[in-house]
């Protein structure tokens, strides 16, 4: 049996491919080896995994993973996934790369990631060959959920949301400006707690400080990240992410606004990457 894991820092995707083909899909939180060590991804799986899965039974595991790109995070979840399904020969790739076989298939491109954080590439139809590094969401990641999810909250603690939104967020999360500082600075994961605001924003868009915020957002992003590519405006803007599918229309406007014309937007890679290691490329191995 073969696994096929697209793990983003807040939720990781799951299929697994019986001796049979049948496909059989599941999640578990995301783990990133920027914040988790082995033996808490370890802990997890044992916890999250489906309990009637054989794990002694898989014998190949293609993990994709945010963060997955320095050889020693690389080996943070590698060791945790051989503890974890031991009989199984394990690769570990970045979720960029993964979403660039998802979103491009064996064709070359343009491709990035918008959901958590943000990632950008141009791929080969095999590898990724160019990567503006996105430095993470104290220092960038613009159009992410947590890039958007830092304004919106720097926002309500220094009361300049809309009249009536300041409320609707107040009354929705019921956090102090105390609580917050104690999620981003002494709690875990304050890249995921700033993400998850991003949601707020697609929920309550009838305001149009929602549209203007992930608009700007998206403007940082072109400015930043992709419009540093050499010749960016000759491809296509191919994206994955709850960020990039929830705001694609925002996406669609300021993509056309910088000339590049406007691809495939998928919520996640999953079903893709599936079809990509199955049919388009069986054989290749992270």
């Amino acid at each position: 049996m073969v696994i096929i894991a697209d793990g983003g820092s807040t939720k990781t995707s799951w299929c697994l491919i019986t001796d049979s083909n049948t496909k059989v899909y599941f999640n578990t939180e995301g783990y990133n080896p920027y914040f988790s060590d082995t033996p808490t991804i370890v802990a997890s799986l044992q916890k999250n995994l489906p309990e009637n899965l054989r794990k002694d039974a898989v014998n190949e595991v293609n993990y994709y993973g945010a963060g997955c790109s320095a050889p020693e995070k690389i080996e943070i979840v590698a060791a945790a996934m051989r503890a974890v399904f031991t009989n199984a020969n394990v690769y570990v790739g970045h979720d960029l790369l993964a979403a660039a076989r998802a979103l491009l298939g064996v064709e070359p491109g343009f491709a990035a990631i918008l959901g958590t954080g943000a990632n950008t590439c141009l791929y080969d139809g095999k590898n990724v060959t160019l990567n503006i590094d996105s430095l993470g969401y104290f220092l960038g990641d613009e159009g992410s959920g947590s890039h958007i999810g830092k304004r919106l909250v720097r926002d309500y603690m220094r009361g300049y949301l809309p009249e009536g939104m300041q409320k609707i967020f107040k009354d929705t999360y019921e956090l102090t400006n105390e609580d917050i500082f104690d999620n981003l600075y002494n709690k875990p994961l304050p890249n995921r707690f700033l993400a998850s605001f991003s949601k707020f924003l697609y929920e309550n868009n009838n305001f149009s400080y929602s549209r203007e915020v992930v608009k700007e957002s998206f403007e940082a992003f072109f400015k930043n990240l992709v419009c540093h590519y050499p010749n960016y405006e000759q491809y296509s803007l191919n994206c994955v992410g709850s960020v990039a599918y929830n705001f694609r229309d925002v996406l669609e406007e300021v993509s056309n606004e910088h000339n590049m014309a406007f691809g495939k937007i998928i919520r996640s890679p999953i079903d893709d990457l599936v079809y990509y290691h199955s049919v388009l490329s069986p054989q290749t191995q992270i």
